[in-house]
């Protein structure tokens, strides 16, 4: 790929702007290194300038223009064909990136993509091939003063280059543990000893003992011992095959020998997985009901971080999508300008718009699994706003929303998965159909024991921190006048809460959110389109009584 245009535009470096919530983004240099699977550029560590990197491997996607909730909020003064977002895997965040100009940001876009194709259809030989070109590269950058030695501090940003999250302290006692001359300096032999001692895997080690014997050096005939104590049925022939893919040493390989390295190499990849590979893929009958199955879910799926004063964010959803989940959560609440917002209600976790919400998860429910998404309504809204839920569902999701039941399902039995295929359900409360009508009537229904349960948890929680404010810093306020401040807000909001608007009752189809009846009247009166929600106190007491 060295020769493809937007590689080569990659390898010069663009100067491109970093946008966050805070501060003037200023423009940064980044450059993709000779290895091709790692981009440098400039940051910041506690405040002083350091230099960072991520690894290709390490992208999950690219979206081009304002597609992401840091863009939509902080971005919009650049044009949207110059901005692009770095979506990267797992706990990294992703990075809001605008160029100079349409074309640089196009060989960005463009190059991250073949990029992130050719790495991940390389082979273990060829990846193992890449790996000192890499990690030469980036010693050269943590070395700041190009001596060609290694400080501890040099080693820590080395570390934070390759996402290594170490103790402090374990890290400086494997550091010393090397520095063999006692300058406080690792280098040559020194170092390559720190980097093999961060890989190193005692358990495997031991095991490739037990089986190699004194010389350390597996033959085909013991790999086949191995291999067969693993419950596999491994000819010789096979055991050679996985000494000639994996080992590393090419004079062992010749000999059909297994070195430590290349045993480690072969258990730690796809091969060498306890999973059936073939079990990564969807491998089950998807044609029976939908209550037939396990569903991934997910809870306050819109937090990214913790459930008092965390954030909230359109990301949680895309991340929590695009990692298989079919069942999200949405926490509903009355929002200003007739908008309805999402959060966690009683708490200081900041608040995104239900529509934003939902325009997410149009965007990726089905990028991952084409299997029907759920969304999990917890309702605190009054009816009108609850009637814009309904109207932004309609509006955004459009045919992908299922608002009538199946043509020709049987009324006795839900659909499949692979029925269902491409729709997204909501889970909701949903009036009695002789009152189904858009004339704005509505039902008083008895709210769900978990809500009630949680909802009791909350309050206590809420009345214990409003006594600890009332201490800390209204010590001098007597009499009632406090008294209306510590008032949850949410009873205000509650007086129509738990009533259903017709609008929003029409799209709960196959999920309709019911008190449970108990087990007996359920098994007489199956009901199957109706589901109920237990706290885990409840499900205990089920399972104890009548497990």
């Amino acid at each position: 790929l060295t020769e493809d245009e937007d590689v080569q535009r990659m390898l010069r470096g663009s100067l491109l702007r970093k946008i966050k919530s805070r501060g003037v983004p200023r423009e940064r240099l980044f450059r993709l290194q000779e290895d091709g699977a790692t981009v440098c550029f400039e940051g910041r560590f506690r405040g002083a300038r350091s230099p960072q990197s991520f690894s290709v491997l390490h992208v999950e996607g690219v979206r081009e223009g304002h597609q992401s909730e840091g863009l939509r909020k902080y971005g919009a003064t650049f044009p949207e064909r110059h901005c692009f977002t770095i979506v990267l895997k797992g706990k990294l965040k992703n990075l809001d990136l605008a160029a100079r100009g349409e074309e640089d940001a196009r060989h960005w876009v463009q190059g991250l993509t073949k990029l992130m194709g050719r790495l991940q259809a390389m082979s273990q030989p060829e990846k193992l091939d890449q790996y000192p070109f890499w990690i030469h590269g980036v010693l050269q950058r943590a070395d700041r003063n190009k001596d060609n030695k290694m400080s501890f501090r040099e080693v820590k940003s080395m570390l934070r280059m390759i996402n290594i999250d170490m103790d402090d302290g374990y890290a400086y006692r494997l550091f010393k543990e090397c520095d063999h001359s006692g300058n406080e300096r690792l280098e040559g032999r020194e170092l390559e000893e720190f980097c093999r001692r961060l890989l190193r895997r005692p358990e495997l080690e031991e095991l490739f003992g037990q089986y190699s014997g004194e010389d350390l050096v597996l033959s085909a005939e013991e790999l086949q011992d191995f291999l067969r104590d693993q419950g596999e049925d491994a000819s010789l022939r096979q055991a050679r095959a996985v000494i000639r893919t994996y080992e590393l040493n090419e004079k062992a390989r010749q000999q059909d020998l297994m070195m430590l390295d290349g045993f480690m190499m072969y258990l730690l990849s796809a091969a060498g997985d306890i999973l059936n590979q073939e079990h990564t893929k969807v491998h089950q009958d998807m044609s029976q009901p939908l209550c037939h199955y396990f569903i991934s879910s997910s809870h306050n799926t819109y937090l990214t971080r913790n459930q008092i004063g965390g954030t909230s964010s359109t990301e949680a959803y895309v991340r929590a999508l695009m990692s298989g989940c079919r069942c999200v959560e949405l926490d509903c609440w009355e929002g200003s300008d007739g908008e309805p917002i999402v959060y966690h209600g009683h708490t200081l976790t900041s608040k995104i718009l239900f529509r934003d919400v939902i325009e997410s998860i149009r965007d990726y429910a089905f990028k991952q699994s084409p299997y029907p998404v759920i969304l999990s309504l917890e309702n605190h809204c009054g009816l009108e706003q609850q009637a814009t839920m309904a109207h932004h569902m309609r509006a955004i999701l459009g045919d992908m929303l299922l608002a009538q039941p199946l043509e020709g399902q049987d009324p006795h039995s839900l659909p499949s998965p692979e029925q269902l295929k491409g729709k997204v359900l909501v889970k909701g409360k949903k009036l009695p159909e002789q009152w189904h009508e858009p004339q704005g009537i509505t039902s008083l229904l008895e709210p769900e024991e978990e809500e009630e349960e949680e909802e009791e948890e909350e309050e206590e929680k809420f009345q214990e921190r409003s006594r600890r404010q009332v201490r800390g810093s209204l010590c001098g306020v007597k009499g009632p006048q406090h008294a209306m401040a510590l008032t949850p807000r949410w009873v205000l909001q509650a007086k129509d809460a738990s009533q259903v608007a017709p609008e929003l009752s029409a799209v709960v189809v196959y999920c309709q959110a019911v008190p449970f009846p108990g087990l007996a009247h359920a098994l007489r009166h199956p009901q199957p389109w109706q589901m109920s929600s237990f706290s885990e106190r409840k499900a205990r007491k089920l399972i104890k009584e009548a497990g």
